[in-house]
């Protein structure tokens, strides 16, 4: 992985980190069609697909019937070849990759491998006793559409219009939360984080004042086998020319990194030279933010990196703004010319908004009079906001009044500042430094469980192509 093995840490705030990013798969994939998806049933249990149960595409053909053939088998459960495709079709559907036969076959040994540790991983939560209810996986579904303003049913009628069945998705999201609890259980039994390794943590960093500090979010992918290093570079290779043409790299990471980043969209944080794998860091040091690095080569794979920021440890001024934010989503695309009475009317409520408001508090309580979805106030940097109108907007707006409707395709957005304040965030605080620790150990805990389910499995790969 992309971090160094020397740094071995556990803490108590793992739940919390795990949570933060589990379904980014999910949000990648509503957010890119601006609509979400419907909880399972409370009668499916897709937590191990089987032959039959998901066959949205079938490969092979006898004597003119369609069949399901078995690719691997892993301590005696199957992955058959309906699993795979459904399994590349979602994530060529997630990265905007066409879906053709030839990028279809070139992400299959990759997609399988990570059927394979998927079903390692949830025959360990089985053995554990650790299940994951259909109840758990529709509230962190429903939670992701709430968070996010998104309407019920069209993420699974896009994944089934491209041929792939909501219980591939279903099916991965379950794995992903079953590892989790695993991981919580090993990191409990390896105790916690004390203030001392905290503070023993930040004495080093205030040590390197003057030196880079790097915001890098993984991607990795594994090689297990080294007659395979090869077809490993190739899928990456695929997958860094998706990302420089614009496919999200959370999205990506969550889909198909092997690394628990992968639950945070492959976000690691920020790190220091000495924190990365020394040719990870080579290469991150000669990177401008947004790059995409090539394929790096390191123990146990490769790894794709993206530089987020670059920042002087102990220097990096910054505003922070604690925001509300209100979307008043349009029915149908918005025709400038030709608006339709829906979008002029959501444009009087935004208005009434921004008149009535004076406060937070005072903005969300209305616009819940008005039936509108609200999440608290968020707080953003200034300085990474995006468009540069929309941040000198946002530099020029005081505190407590709202802004004029902003006004997109799709709907129309209200903002109002809550309170803002100068900080230098070149030193990590004290909880920063925690969540840190955590990950670290995260980490390192998954890569040697991984290492030890191998070591134990039967696993039979099937020839693909009979």
């Amino acid at each position: 992985m992309l971090l160094h093995p020397s740094r071995q840490h556990a803490g108590a705030a793992v739940t919390r980190i795990l949570a933060s990013g589990l379904l980014a798969a999910i949000f990648g994939l509503a957010q890119q069609s601006g609509k979400a998806a419907t909880p399972p049933a409370p009668t499916a249990h897709p937590s191990q697909p089987q032959v039959g149960k998901s066959a949205a595409v079938t490969t092979g053909t006898e004597g003119g019937q369609a069949v399901t053939r078995i690719l691997a088998v892993v301590n005696n459960s199957v992955i058959t070849d309906v699993d795979v495709d459904n399994r590349r079709r979602l994530f060529a559907l997630s990265t905007g990759l066409p879906i053709s036969k030839d990028i279809l076959d070139r992400l299959t040994p990759q997609v399988l491998q990570q059927l394979i540790d998927e079903r390692l991983r949830l025959q360990e939560a089985q053995r554990r006793k650790i299940a994951v209810s259909d109840a758990q996986v529709a509230e962190a579904i429903a939670s992701i559409e709430k968070d996010n303003n998104m309407p019920h049913g069209t993420l699974r009628r896009r994944l089934e219009s491209n041929g792939v069945a909501m219980s591939t998705l279903i099916s991965q999201l379950r794995a992903q939360l079953a590892w989790s609890r695993v991981l919580r259980m090993k990191m409990t039994e390896q105790g916690r984080i004390t203030p001392a390794m905290v503070e023993a943590e930040e004495a080093a960093i205030k040590a390197q004042t003057g030196n880079p500090e790097y915001h890098v979010a993984e991607i990795f992918i594994p090689v297990e086998d080294q007659s395979k290093v090869e077809e490993a570079r190739r899928f990456a290779e695929t997958v860094i020319e998706q990302l420089r043409k614009g496919a999200p790299f959370a999205v990506v990471a969550a889909q198909f990194s092997q690394s628990q980043s992968a639950l945070r969209g492959g976000d690691i944080g920020w790190v220091q030279p000495n924190q990365l794998d020394p040719e990870v860091a080579r290469v991150v040091a000669a990177m401008p933010p947004g790059a995409i690095s090539r394929a790096i080569r390191v123990s146990g794979g490769f790894i794709i990196a993206t530089l987020k920021e670059k920042r002087i440890i102990g220097n990096d001024p910054a505003t922070l703004i604690k925001m509300a934010v209100v979307n008043l989503p349009f029915t149908s695309p918005l025709d400038p010319s030709n608006p339709t009475d829906q979008q002029k009317e959501q444009l009087q409520r935004a208005k009434k908004l921004g008149e009535v408001a004076h406060s937070c508090d005072q903005l969300l309580e209305t616009a819940k009079g008005m039936g509108l979805p609200t999440q608290p106030p968020q707080v953003i940097r200034l300085e990474n906001v995006n468009p540069p109108q929309l941040r000198t907007m946002l530099a020029n707006l005081p505190d407590g009044k709202a802004s004029q409707p902003l006004v997109a395709p799709t709907g129309i957005t209200v903002v109002l500042p809550c309170e803002r304040q100068q900080r230098n965030l070149g030193m990590p605080s004290k909880d920063e430094i925690l969540e840190q620790l955590v990950m670290q150990r995260i980490e390192l805990v998954s890569q040697q469980l991984m290492r030890d389910l191998h070591r134990r499995a039967v696993i039979e790969i099937r020839n693909q192509g009979a």
